[in-house]
């Protein structure tokens, strides 16, 4: 029997409930002996000149190595999109949170009383704090370094035709925005820099892609790759928002190299919260058009990314206007975005990047859509989903779809969740006039997993007491990639869990990678690992013939036992693997690959959310969340299921809570956990996970990505569940975080308009 497929316990656990994970603040490496301690000064006001900085009475403090500032660095600044980022700030600052000094000092604690002395004179500018401040132009944050006005980027036409809905007996217009939220993962970021006597540059960093963040260090200090080297040790959660390295990363080994010693840094939750990139903060004008029969005609969407102070987040309008019909045949789409800067955090990836945003986009649009014919959410949605039969499917937008279900889906999670009684149900609650108002959000999604089609790097090596090792490029943080890893090579090499393991995150050990994001791990790092044990048993299969005495082709590997032998002859002579690897010219076999031929691949899924609304406070209670999340074959359902409830979870708190929220000078009003509300197990009830796996063609396992898509289907679900239960109140349309104060407010504004 196959393990592929059954319930198996992660092998990273042990470790993590017994003696603990090892994290960057953890880290007791002898190449840290001595090592300083960093913090970053950084801006307190979203927009001032800097109008000089003193840092003499912070060099005379106790235990201070070295106090720099930007004239210090003899590093370029980054390039990001038409402008420069600098490492610490010059002439400007462009949010609270912008590093404008780097601190060092013998101990921990002296950090915080040296980084006060740091004294930085600030003239105060106008903020652009706002999306339509940024669009209105009356402020430039870059002016004439690139762009025009703030728009850093344009794609699309700059006037759309309207005439592709002419035909259409109904055509609704609505702007969607979809909040700022901060990534908030359990571990912060951190990092420890230390050169060696060879004049190489270690650096252990919480990453999500040590070999991207060793290309990013090695470019800013001007380095050959192979003179740095990064390791990823334990990593608590990136979410995205670490992939490769950020610049304080670059800084922690430029300042190690400058005082002639290891350095050491991790970041508070509260800058965490204010300098670590944030998700989101689109603001999406939709215009949706069709029959009344449900058949929609044409479909619009008119992006606007605010990127914060600089523009990291061009690529996420490009994969919203990608995505933007997501499970519909819509014969005519158009889509515009424009990336605009304001004064506040950068935007980067955060789960899901991009593709979270088109999906809530067309999901509240065929809601809408629906709402303004008169029909059931659900059958708007059967009549214009994607066939079965039509895919693979090339989208208007060009996504190049491999496989789908829709309707199956769809109808799965219906019949689970006993959707015509729960309309029912809901019906005579509001004849009854109940307060406690019943609402149904359906969302049906499709996502791109491994979007960036780069491939993966991945090695087997059997050693001489048939134990394996295995090197993956992919980096896990979190999602037990280790043990499905394991379990791929336990059933194709016929080796127990126990004498496998798998290691990643050293530029050392694995030098050529691409890393986590984009739910690419396993179709990638995982069709790498598979592929290299072929060849590993091809190489068996012909030293198991010198020593059989047989031929090749006449040799098979049976798995259950782990041994070589003569096909159609298990009594015969078998060949374990140690034996196999004593008659190797080397001390192991090994297989080192790079899985280059696997083509984007495109999860799917549907979710229905019931939730409760208390007209009379506004507070909403999700009371169930059925889904279905299809990511083809399933490896291991414990790791799977882990991530569509860490991915429902996320969702949910989406539509219902999160929110980073600045006041009109750019100051942020959520930098500590006081203020930024993030969901807990009080706010969720038990998921309620229906299983369907579509296969897919474009990689060795079939499989497609899990690691954000229960995430993109919850949030669309549970907003149009909330707006669903107002719906006869004549609440029309309300923007995430639909939390308490909102939903009260919508209700007021309804009652006076009254």
């Amino acid at each position: 029997m196959s393990i592929v497929g059954t319930r198996v316990v992660r092998v990273e656990d042990e470790k993590l409930i017994t003696s603990g994970g090892t994290y960057v603040d953890d880290l007791r490496e002898a190449a840290l002996t001595g090592a300083v301690h960093a913090v970053f000064v950084r801006s307190p006001i979203a927009h001032a000149r800097i109008t000089g900085i003193d840092t003499e009475e912070a060099k005379q403090a106790p235990g201070v190595v070295g106090v720099f500032t930007a004239a210090d660095l003899d590093l370029a600044p980054q390039q990001v999109g038409p402008v420069t980022e600098p490492f610490l700030a010059t002439d400007v600052v462009r949010y609270v949170g912008e590093p404008v000094a780097l601190v060092l000092t013998e101990e921990r604690y002296q950090l915080a009383d040296a980084a006060e002395l740091v004294d930085v004179d600030y003239d105060p500018l106008d903020a652009v704090a706002s999306i339509d401040a940024a669009l209105s132009g009356e402020i430039e944050l870059f002016p004439g370094g690139g762009g025009t006005g703030n728009v850093m980027q344009v794609n699309g036409a700059e006037e759309f035709d309207d005439a592709v809905f002419a035909d259409c007996d109904a055509v609704v217009t609505q702007t969607i925005l979809n909040p700022r939220v901060a990534p908030a993962s359990l571990e912060v970021r951190g990092g420890s820099a230390a050169w060696g006597e060879d004049g190489r540059l270690t650096l252990w960093l919480s990453t999500q892609n040590a070999q991207i963040a060793r290309t990013t260090v090695a470019g800013a200090l001007g380095l050959g790759e192979e003179r740095v080297r990064v390791i990823a040790p334990d990593v608590g959660g990136g979410f995205g928002a670490k992939i490769g390295a950020d610049p304080e990363a670059s800084l922690l080994g430029w300042a190690a190299r400058a005082v002639g010693r290891p350095v050491r840094w991790t970041e508070s939750r509260s800058e965490n919260l204010t300098a670590m990139t944030h998700g989101r903060a689109q603001q999406n004008t939709v215009t949706i058009g069709g029959k009344r029969d449900g058949t929609v005609l044409a479909y619009r969407i008119d992006v606007v990314q605010d990127s914060g102070a600089y523009p990291r987040a061009m690529f996420l309008p490009t994969l919203t206007e990608m995505m933007a019909p997501g499970v519909y045949r819509f014969p005519v789409v158009q889509t515009r975005s424009r990336c605009v800067v304001t004064n506040t955090t950068p935007i980067a990836a955060y789960r899901g990047a991009g593709r979270p945003e088109a999906t809530a986009a067309v999901e509240r649009a065929m809601d809408l859509f629906a709402a303004e014919i008169g029909m059931d959410p659900a059958e708007v949605r059967r009549v214009n989903f994607i066939r079965p039969e039509e895919f693979p499917y090339t989208t208007p937008t060009g996504g190049d779809y491999d496989t789908g279900e829709y309707a199956a889906a769809l109808d799965k999670v219906l019949e689970a969740a006993g959707y015509a009684e729960l309309r029912a149900e809901q019906e005579l609650r509001r004849a009854a006039g109940d307060p406690v108002a019943l609402g149904l959000g359906i969302a049906a999604y499709v996502e791109i997993t491994g979007g960036d089609a780069s491939g993966e790097s991945g090695r087997v090596d059997i050693h001489e007491d048939g134990s394996v090792t295995a090197y993956t490029g992919s980096s896990p943080h979190g999602q037990g990639l280790a043990t499905s890893l394991a379990m791929l090579l336990s059933d194709q090499l016929g080796v127990p869990l126990a004498k496998i393991t798998v290691k990643h995150g050293d530029t050392d050990e694995v030098p050529r990678a691409v890393g986590t994001f984009g739910s690419r791990s396993l179709q990638l790092g995982g069709s790498a690992v598979r592929q290299a044990a072929d060849e590993v048993i091809a190489q068996a299969r012909e030293l198991a013939a010198d020593l059989l005495e047989a031929a090749a082709e006449d040799l098979e590997l049976d798995t259950e036992r782990g041994v070589w032998q003569v096909r159609g002859a298990p009594s015969s002579t078998t060949l374990d693997w140690a034996r196999i690897v004593s008659a190797a010219e080397s001390a192991a076999l090994s297989a080192d690959v790079w899985f280059g031929d696997g083509k984007p691949t495109f999860p799917f899924g549907a979710h229905l959310a019931v939730v409760e609304v208390d007209t009379e406070t506004g507070k909403v209670e999700v009371r169930r969340l059925v889904a279905v999340d299809d990511a083809g074959p399933v490896v291991n359902p414990l790791t799977f299921r882990g991530q569509r409830h860490g991915g429902l979870g996320q969702g949910i708190a989406q539509a219902l809570l999160e929110v980073v929220n600045y006041d009109e000078d750019g100051n942020p009003t959520t930098a500590t956990l006081a203020d930024y509300s993030f969901v807990t197990a009080t706010e969720l009830p038990d998921f309620e996970l229906v299983d369907m796996a579509t296969p897919t063609t474009r990689n060795l396992l079939g499989v497609k990505g899990i690691g954000e898509a229960a995430t993109i289907g919850s949030t669309p679900a549970v907003h149009n569940a909330v707006v669903d239960a107002l719906a006869h109140h004549g609440v029309r349309h309300l923007d995430m975080p639909t939390t308490p104060m909102r939903v009260w407010a919508a209700l007021n504004d309804v009652r006076k308009a009254d």
